[in-house]
């Protein structure tokens, strides 16, 4: 509040007026908080909420190991509630009674004994009738727990310590899922195959940078405790891949011939049914006609498991019957997947990936803290050894020193003064008892010395080499599946079975993942050909037709992709639009394709103006704008993960309105358009490229002005925080920065990423180009006015049409106006200076102008590429070089 608060005249003194509005506001916000991050979600790390962890972690306390005997869970509730958790008995000892129920959890944390419910609905005993232990996979929840691995927090009275997290050798939260209500958002997590975890966990930590396809093919999908079957991939697909998805699961039923008429054994049922329920709802649908050819329903499950049989009358057909079951009760359900935990202290819907990420950077943290643990201990006892073996050097003058001396502290005096003992040195001799000083205890003490040594030479190299970390990590993997998963303890067969669902075909397999050529036409004409279409010719050469173009229009873009890509459709206003490779209609190479429209919902006047082929949204690599007027922005490509179909903002200009679907995203805009609100008028966006933070920025004119600046760098303030300067990455809806300070008239054309095994290749409307090395472009700052690229002093060139970096060993394919389409081979563009005006890069028709250039990898063609000519070498970088055609340098 802003206004002063005042007490009340007459009452008592700490009473104050206060305005409902914002005490309820706070208050509720306190609640929340509270609730989603103290109660009702999962940490990512252990995947455990408060009270789940607390429990387990009383059950630690009181010794209740897996081979240790049952205690009266009413111990275990009393303890929880009374030291860490006061929110109720029945709510811990629900708590207790789920994570004993071997068809709530895929692998349960808690051995029960007594009367913990049943899949029908059943209660459990109460709690002074129930015993229970933690079972043996809950303690490599809690394995390292005193190793100071993890931090602990006092509990509510600060009168006991309790662990923030667990050190969890497992990624239990993808082991056994989670459930639960916040405020204003809920987690829906499946649990999953211990075996199938460990081998995904695994690979990951082999492969960090893999995508969650590759991780898909070990996690194969949720696994639930009650078995069932998951039918399509699809959900399961979008669950892992966006952190939300539908999975439709049916229960096992099998039609048998029984007494010369059919029944329907029902075996397994999906996942949280209760069982009762299901059948009761059975039988009001057979009663109500809603599903007729039913004669009978009995219940014959046993501890042996779920056997439900439906007696089917005469001429009934089963199929027909098990439809109409699936359809109108509970033997079909949807699980609605919402994979929501506390990530550094914030709730976030989180893929498969960033899940697995979580888990093994936790595991990398606590095995970290333990190694360090580990080495002081053992340095701090190899102290005590080296006076204790100094001792026994010098045993007659100890004896002496301590004979001598009238009490404990004298002698601990004498001692010191004599031989620099230190205080845990000296405590220990004096401790010691007449028996150590035998020559066998000392060569006791000198192979322990010995042993010591080596032990903290090794934890020493731990901490010095990550990799050894990882392989740790990896090494109680393997051990936990050898002791669980191959010892048959736990059998590791899959319990749910996924089919394809009726119809559903995934086309991405069915389609060839190859290389191919996507072009744009000015008036949005969008077509696929084949790269090989494109055959290599040499530098000046005429080319071969590229399409049909029809009157006033001609290609503007052209880019190189696999069919396989997810192409990220940037348009002229900001907006983004995202669609598979092999859904760009595939056209022969004379063809001008068909109109975008048909593919985007496009709004007048906006076109489509980069395309950007994203394998994987994985990489940790962020999205970098350029726009006409100069500004730039950089955005992480996660955040372009959920594109819907009528596309999102990616960038936002002042004159462009915003979808209603945005508001959320420009909660970050405000503070990122300070710099650049007179620049956002009016602009469009022209270019898109993917970058990392050690990349540099080529931003390049049409004036042939270029600007070189680094993406970010860490710098330290006057104050000691560490701070990122450059372009720092923002929200989806901000408005960007200044990249280059423009000359009137000039416009930014394109921007690329410098490397050192890279030139940058110019070219301009008038068919001219050429190459130049990246170290000829100095570094700057953001916003800089830049510096020549391309000399044009006589008007020959025209303005610059497109600069990229390019190798050797690639290609490039020049687009003219005419649509005529030239690839030519890369080093047939001499390397020349920064100054320097260029040579010819293809001849153009009488008319026609040059107004795209994209580059692609070399490529074994039917047709084999001419041999480079001959290109004569410049006097000097600052030289005009020669135009002629390069056929007449052969």
């Amino acid at each position: 509040m802003s206004e002063e608060i005042v007490p009340v005249p007459g009452e008592e003194p700490n009473v104050y007026p206060i305005n409902i509005e914002d005490e309820m506001s706070t208050s509720y916000i306190d609640y929340s908080m509270s609730v989603i991050i103290g109660r009702a979600l999962p940490d990512a790390r252990d995947g455990l909420k408060p009270v789940h962890r607390r429990v387990l972690y009383t059950m630690h306390e009181l010794g209740l190991a897996y081979n240790k005997p049952y205690k009266k869970s009413a111990r275990v509730v009393g303890d929880t509630m009374g030291k860490y958790h006061p929110h109720g008995d029945s709510a811990i000892y629900d708590t207790l009674v789920r994570m004993a129920q071997d068809f709530s959890m895929r692998y349960p944390l808690v051995d029960g004994q007594g009367n913990f419910g049943s899949i029908d609905g059943d209660a459990a005993a109460a709690m002074r009738y129930t015993e229970c232990r933690m079972d043996r996979l809950a303690e490599e929840m809690l394995a390292d727990l005193d190793k100071e691995t993890v931090d602990f927090r006092p509990n509510y009275d600060e009168k006991e310590q309790e662990p923030t997290v667990l050190p969890s050798r497992l990624p239990n939260l993808l082991l056994n899922g989670s459930t639960g209500i916040a405020v204003g958002m809920a987690t829906n997590i499946p649990p999953h195959n211990l075996c199938e975890l460990i081998d995904g966990v695994t690979h990951y930590v082999d492969h960090p940078d893999c995508t969650i396809d590759d991780l898909m093919q070990f996690i194969k999908g949720p696994d639930f405790p009650t078995g069932a079957t998951i039918c399509g991939a699809r959900g399961i697909e979008a669950m892992y891949k966006l952190g939300r998805g539908s999975i439709l699961v049916r229960g096992r039923a099998e039609i048998v011939e029984y007494k010369n008429k059919e029944a329907i054994i029902i075996t397994e049922i999906p996942y949280t049914v209760n069982k009762a329920s299901m059948i009761e709802r059975m039988a009001d649908l057979v009663n109500e006609k809603v599903i007729e050819g039913i004669s009978d329903i009995r219940d014959e499950s046993s501890s042996d498991g779920i056997r439900v049989v439906i007696e089917l009358k005469r001429g009934a057909m089963g199929q027909v019957v098990l439809n109409n079951l699936y359809k109108h009760t509970q033997l079909q359900t949807t699980f609605g997947a919402n994979m929501l935990a506390i990530d550094q202290g914030r709730p976030k819907v989180m893929t498969l990936k960033e899940l697995i990420r979580c888990h093994v950077d936790h595991r990398f943290e606590v095995l970290t803290r333990r190694t360090r643990f580990e080495l002081a201990k053992a340095e701090a006892r190899k102290h005590i050894l080296e006076g204790l073996l100094i001792a026994l050097d010098h045993l007659d003058d100890v004896v002496a020193i301590i004979r001598a001396s009238k009490n404990r502290d004298e002698a601990k005096t004498r001692l010191v003064a004599r031989f620099a003992f230190s205080d845990r040195q000296v405590d220990a001799i004096l401790e010691m008892r007449l028996y150590q000083l035998t020559g066998l205890e000392r060569e006791k003490v000198e192979a322990e010395f010995q042993a010591l040594c080596e032990r903290i030479a090794y934890l020493n190299g731990l901490l010095e080499s990550p990799a050894k970390i990882y392989g740790l990590i990896k090494d109680d993997l393997a051990d936990i599946k050898a002791k669980y998963v191959l010892s048959g303890k736990r059998g590791d067969v899959r319990r749910t079975e996924i089919v394809p669902l009726e119809g559903e075909v995934n086309i991405k397999d069915l389609i060839a993942d190859e290389p191919c050529v996507i072009t744009l036409s000015q008036r949005g004409y969008v077509k696929r050909v084949p790269l090989t279409t494109y055959r290599e010719q040499r530098r000046g050469g005429r080319g071969i037709t590229g399409a049909s173009i029809k009157d006033e229009d001609f290609i503007t873009t052209v880019f190189v992709a696999e069919t396989h890509d997810t192409l990220l459709l940037f348009t002229s206003q900001g907006r983004v639009f995202k669609k598979d490779a092999y859904e760009i209609p595939e056209a022969p190479r004379t063809s001008f394709g068909k109109p975008i429209v048909n593919l985007l919902e496009l709004r007048e006047g906006e076109s489509v103006v980069a395309l950007l082929p994203i394998r994987s949204f994985e990489t940790g690599e962020d999205v970098f704008f350029a726009t006409e007027n100069g500004i730039i922005k950089r955005t992480a490509l996660a955040e372009f993960r959920n594109v819907n179909r009528k596309g999102i903002i990616a960038i936002k200009f002042k004159d462009i309105p915003g979808d209603a679907d945005d508001e959320a995203a420009e909660a970050d805009a405000d503070d990122a358009q300070g710099e650049s609100d007179e620049q956002t008028a009016n602009d469009r966006l022209i270019q898109v490229r993917l970058v990392k933070e050690s990349d540099h920025i080529l931003l390049v004119t049409a004036n042939g002005k270029a600007i070189r600046f680094p993406v970010s760098f860490k710098r330290t303030d006057a104050e000691g925080k560490e701070r990122e300067t450059s372009v720092r990455c923002m929200g989806r809806a901000s408005a960007g920065v200044r990249g280059i300070r423009l000359a009137p008239g000039d416009a930014v054309r394109s921007f690329d990423i410098v490397t050192d095994q890279e030139t940058l290749l110019i070219a301009t409307e008038n068919g001219y180009g050429k190459r130049t090395e990246f170290s000829d472009f100095t570094m700057h700052h953001r916003g800089g006015g830049g510096m020549i690229a391309i000399k044009d002093d006589d008007g020959r060139n025209g303005k610059v049409v497109a600069a990229h970096a390019v190798r050797e060993d690639q290609s490039f394919i020049s687009i003219a106006s005419n649509g005529m389409m030239v690839r030519s081979p890369v080093n047939q563009i001499r390397v020349i200076g920064r100054a320097a005006k260029g040579v010819r890069l293809v001849n153009l028709a009488e008319g026609a102008t040059l107004v795209s250039v994209s580059v692609a990898d070399a490529d074994d063609d039917d047709e084999a590429p001419a041999t480079p000519a001959a290109v004569p070498t410049p006097e000097s970088d600052a030289q005009t070089a020669d135009d002629t055609p390069a056929t007449n340098h052969d």
